[in-house]
């Protein structure tokens, strides 16, 4: 109690800012791989599809069996029906990024150039792209980039933010603060 009446800075808002940055990186790696029991589903748990089915996410292989290929970059776009490319993002790990930007032609030239001008996303075969730590690296077996439009293939619905709720009284003189979000998430 004494700390939050004499300390210079607001504590309690410190606190909030503490909690909403946890809180933000659980959402996303909810969003990602999530199981959907006490957190969203994420793209990640659903199986194996094609079609449009309901309950399953299409899957593209990369043609090789523990790398990313430049024919897999190229290929993957047109792997995704019309109505979806218009807002369509690529989506992957930081060390994904890595691995794509190191792909070369037969010339020795890479393959893609992030750009450099300020306040403009990098673009890959025409899309921008965006990092998810919360994906897997490349390997194995493993789903370790996504393609899409996320805004129309994947709902977020939130109710009204982070509550907090300060207690002065059951640990005097320590002040308890409960704090909750809720949230959810589904691939639509």
């Amino acid at each position: 109690q004494q700390l939050l009446e004499d300390a210079s800075v607001n504590m309690e808002q410190w606190l909030a800012t503490k909690v909403a940055d946890r809180f933000a990186r659980a959402e996303a790696t909810a969003f990602v791989a999530g199981n959907g029991i006490k957190k969203p589903r994420g793209i990640l748990s659903y199986p194996a599809g094609s079609a449009g089915a309901r309950g399953t996410i299409r899957q593209v292989a990369t043609g090789a069996a523990t790398a990313l290929t430049a024919d897999f970059i190229v290929r993957l776009p047109f792997e995704l029906k019309a109505p979806y490319l218009g807002n369509a993002t690529w989506l992957m790990k930081r060390s994904t990024v890595q691995a794509v930007m190191l792909l070369k032609d037969g010339q020795g030239q890479y393959l893609w150039r992030p750009g450099l001008q300020a306040g403009m996303p990098s673009v890959l075969a025409g899309y921008p792209v965006a990092m998810a730590d919360d994906l897997p690296a490349v390997g194995a077996g493993t789903l370790s980039v996504a393609f899409g439009d996320f805004r129309r293939g994947y709902t977020v619905v939130d109710r009204l933010g982070i509550t907090t709720l300060r207690d002065p009284f059951s640990q005097k003189p320590f002040v308890e603060f409960y704090t909750r979000r809720r949230v959810g998430g589904d691939v639509v």
